[in-house]
């Protein structure tokens, strides 16, 4: 055999290890980012599941308040058909539910029996906590996203995820209304 014929084979068989490794990358990143999302998932579960026993609570003292309780619970229910549609959809979902939320625990404010009561002030706790895991999952994912649409998008990634199919994942991204209340400065009562 030739070298020539020998640096060929050679070649050939370099390039299709690196093709393979560099798929078999692709393929455990974009799996990380569907397993990030999935985690979102199920931190918004948890919320959503919190939501009703807030209501009913708060629904006790503030019997008047009948607009703004349902108006939580259609956002909750708007939220939860957005699951499955992509982080877009969920994000938008997501900013009228915050909003919403921040409506009913604006009234919470309004009653004083309502905010000394344990099993509110319970819920409030777990619903804060939830918040923050809510906030760590879309960090966590939105990390993963770049991570996998870097790889992807540099060469050779490029070559490779157009060979195989592969496609840029959706960041998770606040609606303008959420983005604006982040920019805003707390309100501190006490």
């Amino acid at each position: 055999m030739s070298p020539l014929v020998i640096a060929l084979i050679v070649g050939g068989v370099l390039l299709v290890i690196v093709i393979i490794a560099l798929y078999n990358s692709l393929v455990g990143r974009r799996l990380e980012t569907q397993n990030a999302w999935s985690q979102v998932d199920v931190q918004l579960k948890r919320r959503y599941d919190l939501i009703p026993n807030i209501v009913e609570t708060v629904k006790g003292y503030a019997k008047h308040e009948k607009e703004t309780l349902e108006g939580v619970i259609k956002a909750r229910n708007q939220a939860l058909s957005a699951v499955g549609h992509g982080a877009a959809a969920v994000s938008q979902a997501e900013g009228q539910l915050t909003g919403a939320m921040g409506r009913l625990l604006a009234i919470a404010e309004a009653y004083p029996d309502l905010k000394a009561n344990t099993n509110f002030l319970q819920l409030q706790e777990e619903l804060t906590a939830t918040e923050n895991r809510v906030g760590f999952a879309r960090q966590h994912y939105n990390d993963t996203v770049s991570s996998y649409n870097n790889q992807l998008m540099q060469f050779p990634g490029n070559i490779v995820g157009g060979m195989f199919g592969f496609q840029r994942a959706e960041f998770f991204q606040l609606d303008a209304a959420e983005a604006a209340k982040v920019k805003e400065a707390p309100k501190i009562q006490f």
